[in-house]
Formats: structure tokens, sequence, C-alpha cells
């Protein structure tokens, strides 16, 4: 039965499957439960916290009805001592409480950040803005999850303790307090309304504005070289004025509302001062009462305004748990069953690829059959897919629906490590990685704990295959020598034979070559094509992309494709007036 594969912007690029975003598992959440009792922990302090914070005013109601009534000093120094204590526990718990959600933010960094990562590799679907923005984005919700915006939201339910203790007081200082919350109450309400949407909008902004400033300082040569540097700060700054105008309007909104309330609180702490001294004169309560009442309202409204005045970073990062929610809940790692070697073979079944920024079709229905040793040779205009079909050979793309099949096997069915070190891939764009030369050959195996003897070994074959190993035991440091960011520190050459080498690195069973003589002079043509042949005796399945005559005629078949579709698919013949002759002749001419 025929499959159909969903679109890779909702779950294509999920390894093995994949789940709708907005499923009922929540990946925060159950990081969160890892930090179950911290969270309880800063729940139990929470709760003591405000039952001490009732100590000063018990304290002052104490000192204005006992100590100057009586004029007892030792019962002046009996609650002053008390007072102390009482303080000083409250300052430890107060201590313990932050390092508990210190320990939080750190806990889900522990939990969350290799999956955050994982997912941004593993989701072929993401765009280029998502995959920069994601991991800032966690560190938004971390952050959040850490700062005292969340100590607030902890101490909120315990403003009815205040408000209680006011009704024992006396039943018009508890409906004043009551009023005084839902009056906060409702201008917090009012500036999430006012702020929320352009907060949001703030994000989406920056988010765009640093992934394209990210991309242009990478390539802050050539736009140096290009005579681009003007237009670029130009076209930077009017992106971060675009993001900086609505964050600017955000913040004076939420300035706006923390002024008022602050207004409202200290208002109505003066009014409380004044209902508590009118109740005073009636003898309905006493003179310490007065001022128990001011404070008591300060306490019950006080989680409010520090809600309010927190209300941006704790929507970011409200916004940041569902941004990362939809990262994790579209890449589920099912269980994998662990195959045999692959023998080479290549099964392409109606692949269909889309575009991941603008969902265009990039390959419409391919079909082909690469049996195990042949030679493949992938021809075509600029534009014609040759790039896409090999990046979704190699599972770097996606397909919105079909399959690429390796021994029969769906590519996602492999276990991706596995299938990754039996497929050697050279993207057209070779893409080297700050660290070493023989990291870079080695696909940074020694990060996993790898034998450095047998990466020693693996990454000298593969020089040696491509004739380059006197060439990189000649520069500087030789496999030691570093390479900066996008292969800096090397010359096009270099980068091309090092990327080379990285893609035979390990002996793979199948080799996806994209242009890999775009920048090779005659003689190292000729040594690729004997390679290549060589590769093929010993039955690796090479797919290749390319423009030379000389390299595709040394091939056993063809795939030529126009606009995202299969032309022809077929050996290489010579007889005259054959279709295939004729796109090979005109091929070579160009």
């Amino acid at each position: 039965m025929q499959h159909f594969r969903p679109p890779s912007r909702t779950a294509g690029g999920g390894r093995r499957g994949a789940q709708p975003v907005g499923a009922a598992h929540s990946a925060v959440r159950a990081a969160l439960a890892h930090c179950r009792s911290h969270l309880i922990g800063i729940a139990l302090f929470s709760a003591l916290l405000n039952l001490l914070n009732l100590a000063p005013t018990i304290f002052m109601m104490q000192v204005y009805d006992r100590v100057l009534g009586s004029g007892s000093v030792p019962t002046l120094v009996a609650l002053t001592a008390v007072c102390l204590l009482t303080l000083a526990t409250l300052g430890a718990l107060d201590w313990l409480r932050s390092r508990l959600l210190v320990r939080v933010s750190a806990r889900m960094e522990d939990v969350l950040a290799s999956r955050v990562m994982s997912a941004v590799f593993a989701q072929a679907g993401f765009s280029r803005i998502q995959r920069a923005d994601a991991l800032r984005q966690f560190d938004t919700l971390r952050q959040g999850m850490g700062s005292a915006g969340v100590l607030a939201v902890f101490d909120g339910p315990w403003a009815l303790i205040y408000t209680g203790v006011a009704f024992l007081i006396h039943p018009l200082l508890g409906a004043l307090c009551v009023v005084a919350s839902v009056i906060l109450l409702l201008l917090a309400w009012s500036n999430e309304r006012s702020t929320h949407s352009a907060v949001l909008a703030a994000n989406e902004a920056a988010s765009v504005a640093y992934a394209n400033q990210s991309q242009i300082t990478a390539y802050a040569a050539e736009v140096r070289a290009l005579g681009m540097r003007e237009a670029m700060v130009a076209r930077q700054l009017r992106e971060r004025g675009r993001s900086n105008a609505i964050q600017t309007s955000a913040s004076l909104s939420t300035g706006n509302h923390v002024g008022i309330i602050k207004f409202v609180r200290l208002a109505l702490q003066s009014v409380a001062l004044a209902v508590g001294g009118y109740l005073a004169v009636k003898g309905e309560i006493s003179g310490g009462a007065v001022f128990a009442a001011s404070l008591l309202l300060s306490k019950a409204v006080q989680p409010i305004e520090q809600i309010v005045g927190a209300s941006r970073g704790l929507l970011q990062a409200w916004e940041a748990r569902r941004k990362i929610d939809v990262i994790l809940d579209t890449v589920v790692d099912a269980p994998s069953t662990s195959l045999p070697v692959p023998t080479g073979r290549v099964d392409v079944e109606h692949l269909t690829v889309l575009t991941a920024e603008t969902e265009r079709v990039a390959l419409a229905n391919v079909a082909f059959t690469v049996n195990p040793g042949e030679l493949i040779g992938v021809i075509g205009s600029s534009g014609s897919g040759k790039s896409t079909l090999l990046r979704a050979l190699s599972g770097a793309v996606a397909p919105a629906r079909g399959w690429v099949r390796y021994d029969g096997a769906s590519y996602w069915d492999w276990d991706e490590a596995q299938i990754a070190r039996h497929i050697g891939y050279m993207p057209q764009e070779f893409v080297l990685f700050p660290g070493t030369l023989k990291e870079n050959i080695s696909r940074f195996a020694g990060d996993l704990g790898a034998d450095p003897a047998h990466i020693d070994t693996a990454v000298i074959r593969a020089a040696q295959l491509i004739g380059a190993h006197d060439s990189f035991v000649r520069l500087p440091q030789g496999y030691e020598t570093r390479i900066g960011l996008g292969g800096t520190g090397l010359s096009a050459g270099q980068t091309q034979r090092v990327a080379l080498a990285r893609a035979l690195y390990g002996d793979p069973r199948v080799l996806i070559l994209d242009e890999p003589n775009a920048h090779l002079d005659a003689d190292a043509q000729y040594g690729l094509i004997q390679l290549l042949l060589t590769l093929k005796r010993q039955g690796t399945t090479v797919i290749v992309a390319a423009h030379t005559g000389d390299l595709i005629a040394s091939v056993d078949k063809v795939l030529i494709l126009n606009e995202g579709r299969v032309v022809r698919f077929g050996p290489v013949v010579t007889e005259k007036n054959n279709p295939l002759a004729t796109v090979l002749a005109n091929h070579k001419s160009a």
C-alpha cells in the first residue's frame, strides 16, 4: 500500500515519523516534570515566606498596642528579638528559593538543550530563520524560568492571606483589599491586551533581523569586496529599526500601565491608611491596626504589580515555550531496527520535494533505480533540480511525498547515525565547520568518543584516495590546521578537497557528489574520474552531478533533469539520432 508523507513544513523533516504541532504531549511540560522537586520546593518556600511576611505587620501592631500602652521594655526587646529571628528566617528562605529557581533554569538546560539542538538538525523542513532562532528561543525560555517574574507568580495566590488577615482586622479593610486587587488585575489584563501582539511582532522582527545579520556577517569579506558594505549596513539598520520601533511601542505601553498601577497602589495604600484612621477614631480597631491596614494592602497587590513589571519577559518566555514545543513535537525519535550494511542499491519512488521557504515544487514525481556499484551522472540546466535531488538522496531535505530507499528501506526508517556512516555526501557548497582539518574530514567523530587511532587511519586513507595527503601535510599544522567559520584559512581548492575527503571518510557504500570538479584543473579532474572508476570497481555506488563532459562520459547511466522532472534515465550511448546521445552532445558543447 502506498503511503503519503505530509509536507515538510508540518512533519516532513521528522525522523521516522512525526506528530502534529500542538499535540497533547508538551516537550517543555515534560522537561518541567524533571524539575518537579525544585518547583515543589519553590512553592513550599513561597508559602512560608508569605506567612513570615506577616511578621512586620504583627510586630508593628504589638508595639503600638502593647509596648506603647504598657511601657514595658522587656516586652519590646522580646518582640524585637522574635521579629528579627523571623526576618532572618525569611531572608534564608528567600535565598534558598532563589537558588532553587536557578537550579530549575540549569535543569532545563540539561534536559532540553540537547533535544532542541538535535531537533534543529533533524528537522529538514525548518527554514533558515527557524534554525537560527531555535536556541535563542530556548535561552529566552530558560532565562524566563529563572526570572523574578516567576517568583511573583508563585507569590500571587498567597495574596489571599493578606486579604484574609485584613478581613480579620475589619471587614471594611478586607473589602478594600479585594477592590484594590480587582482594579490592579483589570489594569494587568489591559496591559496584556495592549502589548501582547506588539511583543510577539517585535520578537518575530528581531528573529528575522538576527538571522539575516548572522548570514551577512559570515560573508563580511565578500560583502566588502563587492562594495556592498554600506548597502548591507543600511539594510540591517532598516530591519533593526523596524524591530526596535515595535519593541519601543510595546515598552511604552507597558511603561504607561506600570506607572498607572504604581499610582493606584500608592493611592490605595493611602486610602487604606485613611480608612484605618477613621475606624480607629470610631474605636472599631486599635491604633496599630491603622498602619497594619496599609501594609496588608501593599502586600496583597504587590505580586500583581511585579507580574505586570515582568510581563514582557514572561510573555516572551511563554511564546518561546510554544515555539520550542513546535520544534520538538514535529520530531519524534521512534525506535528503529539495526539493519544490515547496505549494498548500495538506491530506489527513488515518486519523489516530490518542495522548497523550504516558498514551497515551490523543486522535484516532481522523480523515480529511478540505481544498482550497487553503478556510476550515475546527473545533468541538467541551472535550476533543474540536480542539487535538490542529491540533497534528498542524502537525507538533507525531506520529501513532500515519495521515498528514497536504500536496500528497500526508506531513508527515514534507517537509524540516522547508521545510514549516515554508509553515505558519503559532498554538497555544492562545501560547508566546513570551525575545527581542525582532521576533525572536518572525520565528521567530528572524536567528539563522540571514537578511537583516535582509527580516526587517524580513516582520515589519511580518505585524503590519499583523492591525492590530497601530500598537500595536507604541507599545511602549517598538517591535519591539525585550524579551519575557521565557513572554511576560512583554506583556498577554494583546498576546501573542496577537504569536503571530498569528508565524503569518502569511512568507505561509504553510496557516494553522492554535487559538482565535485568545480575547482579542479585538468589533471585533478582526470584523477577524480580515475578515483570514481576505482570506487565503482570496488562496488561503491556513485551518484554525481557535473557539467564537465569528460566526467559525464565516464558514467554508466545519466539522469537528465529539466524543471524538476526526469527527462531521460539510461545508459550512455553514442548512436546517431539517439535522443539521449543528442542531449549529451549538447550538454558537452555547453
